[in-house]
């Protein structure tokens, strides 16, 4: 599937001597480099939102994996930018906090675009900290950039294990789960075994309506729009009611999200509403109010309130 979602690996052989293992990875790399795919095809269940528009995700999003003698608890981050405004800047905080603090780092490559300068960065850390590195290279149905190497040859010397993946097809992916168990630290299940995330499932809803909003909407926009949850309510057998709103910073911005005769915000709620459905294994009523609320973009407090960091 073309996000990325789909059935999760098959679990890797495990000796009943061997201990449980569990811990933090982190997903790494630049805007667009895979993450957020590959986070849903391991988990086998949408829990970040796709776009093929760069920097998308906001804030960390938990994916946990369970399988006998093992939990993986990804962590999809934010691409690394070079950034001035506030939620840029916060974005790029919480990577480097996910990789400060994470048991194992999966740094990825999408194998079309090569190494970029964000990897130099985000490598750089992690050597100097001595954080467990598997190199991971994307989108590999997709092709890739010249040259039979797709990390510099400082990088590769050092010997870290390196895999090409698909999240679309699932190449590649039984393997990287091999690689990542053992390199993981000797500990119970951190969560229970039946969750896949931590995220309240109203958040997932918002979300689903920002990547909604991130496909209809043109060119900067969708990097300006917030969404919030104000009801969900599940009172009603078979049916969920949520009302929504999308968060601009200007009415010049409000105008256009609303669209002529408010049609684009219809075309946003009739695009979001099926993924919500098929989360929700529910049938959805989705109302959504645009509202101008220009905090959301610049105060730290504002981007906690929506999740975002």
């Amino acid at each position: 599937m073309t996000d990325g979602e789909g059935a999760p690996p098959a679990a890797p052989a495990r000796s009943e001597c061997e201990p449980h293992r569990a811990g933090v990875v982190a997903l790494l790399g630049p805007p667009n480099s895979g993450k957020s795919a590959l986070l849903n095809r391991l988990v086998g269940e949408k829990v970040a939102i796709v776009s093929a528009k760069p920097q998308t995700t906001r804030g960390r999003v938990l994916g946990i994996l369970s399988r006998p003698g093992a939990q993986i608890l990804f962590l999809d981050t934010p691409g690394l930018h070079r950034a001035t405004r506030t939620l840029n800047l916060a974005l790029n905080e919480c990577v480097q906090d996910v990789a400060k603090n994470c048991d194992l780092a999966l740094l990825l490559v999408d194998l079309a675009s090569g190494w970029q300068p964000a990897h130099d960065r985000l490598y750089g850390g992690l050597r100097a900290r001595a954080t467990p590195l598997v190199l991971v290279g994307t989108k590999a149905d997709l092709g890739r950039a010249g040259g039979a190497r797709w990390q510099p040859a400082e990088v590769w010397q050092e010997g870290h294990p390196a895999l090409e993946v698909s999240s679309r097809t699932g190449a590649g992916l039984g393997e990287l789960l091999k690689t990542i168990v053992p390199l993981l630290p000797v500990s119970p299940p951190l969560y229970p075994v039946d969750e896949i995330t931590d995220r309240p499932l109203r958040w997932l809803c918002g979300e689903l309506v920002r990547e909604a909003a991130f496909e209809e909407l043109a060119q900067e926009l969708p990097y300006a729009v917030a969404v919030e949850v104000i009801d969900f309510d599940e009172s009603q057998p078979g049916l969920t009611r949520i009302r929504a709103n999308l968060l601009v910073a200007r009415s010049s911005q409000k105008r256009i999200v609303v669209g002529a005769g408010g049609q684009m915000v219809r075309d946003i709620g009739r695009r979001a509403r099926p993924g919500i459905e098929k989360l929700l294994r529910s049938r959805v009523y989705l109302e959504l109010w645009v509202k101008v609320d220009p905090r959301w973009l610049r105060t730290r407090k504002r981007l906690r309130q929506l999740g975002y960091t």
